[in-house]
């Protein structure tokens, strides 16, 4: 007897995990790959859109997670709104980074999440984002001292960079992430 691939039979934990933190339901992709068409980073990548959404699919945890396309998607939306079935494939691939931080699997590209945590931080301190603070913190996290220096300069000289931070709506800002914290704690 042939068995019959079916929502039921491809069922796994991490499909949940990942449609619990998504809230989007991929068995609804038809395999069109108009995701993987549009994708603007699928040259720098190892699998596509498509490829990452059939392998949560197919229950392929470690593909999905060790993948380099969790951290380099840009979360541009090209892949949601190409998509037929409407499944938002952006969130689809926050969700797997997000799993991925949390079970401590460690990024193809650290220098990504260390640039979120560098930028949400900074953020917290001065209600918006302080370039030249963000620079030397994530300079320091990553211990990539000189990397970009030439570039860096030339943007201070052309005054694309404020030496100082200018604070807005701080106490709005940390009240957000007060409330985000919340939310976290209790989930």
């Amino acid at each position: 007897m042939e068995k019959v691939l079916t929502q039921e039979t491809l069922k796994s934990d991490f499909i949940d995990k990942i449609a619990r933190e998504s809230d989007q339901n991929v068995y609804l992709c038809y395999q069109c790959r108009k995701c993987a068409a549009g994708c603007p980073v699928t040259y720098e990548t190892d699998y596509t859109p498509f490829q990452i959404i059939q392998g949560v699919i197919y229950g392929q945890r470690e593909l999905v997670l060790n993948s380099k396309m969790i951290w380099l998607c840009t979360t541009c939306e090209t892949c949601t709104t190409r998509c037929p079935q409407e499944i938002d494939i952006a969130r689809v691939m926050d969700a797997a980074r997000i799993i991925a931080q949390r079970e401590r699997i460690k990024a193809k590209y650290p220098v990504v999440p260390a640039f979120f945590q560098t930028s949400l931080q900074n953020i917290s301190w001065f209600g918006r984002l302080y370039e030249v603070g963000l620079i030397m913190m994530l300079k320091l996290r990553t211990k990539d001292f000189t990397k970009d220096v030439g570039l860096g300069i030339k943007m201070f000289l052309n005054r694309k960079l404020k030496l100082t931070p200018k604070p807005t709506a701080l106490r709005e800002v940390r009240r957000i992430f007060k409330k985000i914290k919340e939310i976290e704690e209790t989930s």
